[in-house]
């Protein structure tokens, strides 16, 4: 079992950085609304007449266009884990907007494929699939955007839930690469017949920066910046030890890691440099706070690449991106906090429960497991709590397999001002959502809920 000593001089870290912020969803979406409405006038701008059916389709068609073209512009950046975005509204809200944002872009993009080829058709008196055929073969760029659309189309189907549970991830974030070339292929036509876009308009000018700005944040973001990093922090595998049945715990050394910005309750998508594992990169949490040093990742196996963590040798060259994620002290807004860990879930928890500021009974943890040989890291755990004078508390499972309690007049029971504690939660999707019931029932406010996911 690894043992990481508590540290003050990590609590003090943190308190330097406890800054509680607004949610910035709102202006961040507020932006966007303007930028759609901006699109907008520029259709509106470049429209002369609307008058008869072929023209209102065509229109219509050219509304669904544009709209797609912003849309998609609005996905590249989501994908660029932009650190301002990331550590202020969250991976796994950005996660959900790019999906989200996604899916309106396949449904702009099928409408406007459909209502500019019937107007065509209108027009040419002919039938929609002679038209579509001539069109792609005889208008500039559009034999690329037909193959660039039929790619962003395929990664949309491939992203449906019921799809996606069943590809690897590893499978699935490859297939998802093939979004930038499918952006590439559908920009052009953009511009060649869009009259929004023509030569030297204004359009055609914002076009290029909104795809300029995604590109080059794309570029730096996802490329040079963790080059930079690894190239200054030189990480490799230190150790790896085992921490509970199918749970491991990864000691990661370097230079002046405590230097890359990371905080407890963050997390890096870590690749590393071991055969089969090279081209594999996955998001873990930090289970401890950063020392100048040593990071330690703590893992459960629960696929191929998490449980092939084990296998790695002292030495293995280690290239990793971040650090992201928003469930950090700066999220805190009262004195009070209750820290709830499902499973291997204690692995943000347990690097809160060592740097979070308070007083003696300030801080409780809950820890949610199958049985106490699942309470990985609880060694450190109870020195941490002993220390700081915290609570810690766990909840297994009984003899014969009945789950416990963990409803909202539990809670009452156990912590009778829960109501006045901020609440940091990570675990499974469905014990998640369970624990987020009873802690609403009990009177905490949806607000001092703080939660993250990997499910993305």
């Amino acid at each position: 079992m690894s043992t990481i000593a508590s540290g003050r001089a990590a609590r003090r870290q943190t308190m330097r950085r406890i800054r509680p912020r607004r949610n910035p969803a709102v202006p961040i979406l507020l932006v966007v609304a303007a930028g759609a409405a901006g699109v907008l006038w520029m259709w509106w701008d470049n429209t002369a007449n609307i008058a008869g059916t072929e023209a209102q389709v065509l229109n219509a068609g050219r509304i669904t266009g544009i709209l797609a073209g912003y849309l998609i512009a609005l996905v590249v950046i989501l994908m660029a884990r932009v650190p301002a975005l990331e550590r202020r509204v969250g991976s796994d809200r950005i996660a959900r907007w790019h999906a989200m944002s996604g899916r309106y872009t396949i449904c702009l993009l099928t409408a406007h494929v459909v209502l500019t080829m019937y107007a065509y058709a209108m027009q040419a008196n002919t039938g929609f699939l002679a038209q579509t055929i001539d069109s792609v073969n005889t208008l500039p760029d559009l034999g690329k955007a037909t193959i660039g659309t039929g790619l962003l189309i395929l990664i949309g189907f491939l992203s449906m839930g019921f799809i996606r549970r069943r590809i690897g991830y590893d499978t699935w974030y490859h297939i998802h690469l093939l979004t930038y070339a499918g952006v590439f292929l559908t920009f052009w036509h953009q511009l060649s017949l869009g009259t929004e876009y023509a030569e030297g308009s204004v359009g055609r000018t914002v076009w290029y920066g909104l795809y300029g700005a995604a590109t080059v944040l794309v570029v730096w973001y996802r490329v040079m910046m963790p080059i930079r990093l690894n190239l200054r922090h030189k990480m490799r595998v230190e150790a790896v030890v085992e921490e509970s049945p199918g749970v491991v715990s990864v000691l990661i050394t370097g230079k002046r890691l405590h230097r890359m910005g990371a905080e407890a309750g963050q997390f890096f998508r870590w690749r590393f440099l071991a055969p089969g594992m090279r081209f594999s990169s996955h998001p873990y949490s930090l289970s401890a706070a950063p020392r100048p040093g040593l990071l330690r990742i703590t893992v459960k196996a629960n696929g191929d690449h998490s449980s092939a963590l084990r296998h790695l040798e002292p030495g293995t060259r280690v290239w990793a991106e971040g650090p992201y994620g928003a469930m950090t002290a700066s999220r805190r807004s009262r004195g009070k906090v209750l820290l709830v860990a499902g499973g291997v879930g204690i692995t943000p928890m347990r690097a809160l429960f060592e740097t979070l500021p308070g007083a003696p009974g300030d801080i409780t943890l809950l820890y949610r497991a199958n049985s106490t040989q699942d309470l990985a890291l609880w060694d450190e755990l109870s020195v941490i709590a002993e220390e700081r004078g915290a609570r810690l508390m766990y909840a297994v499972n009984s003899p014969d397999g009945e789950r416990p309690d963990i409803s909202a007049e539990t809670l009452g029971r156990r912590i009778p001002d829960i109501d006045r504690h901020d609440v940091f939660m990570c675990g499974p999707a469905g014990f998640a959502e369970s624990t987020y019931d009873a802690l609403r029932g009990a009177g905490v406010p949806a607000r001092r809920i703080h939660h993250e996911s990997f499910e993305f």
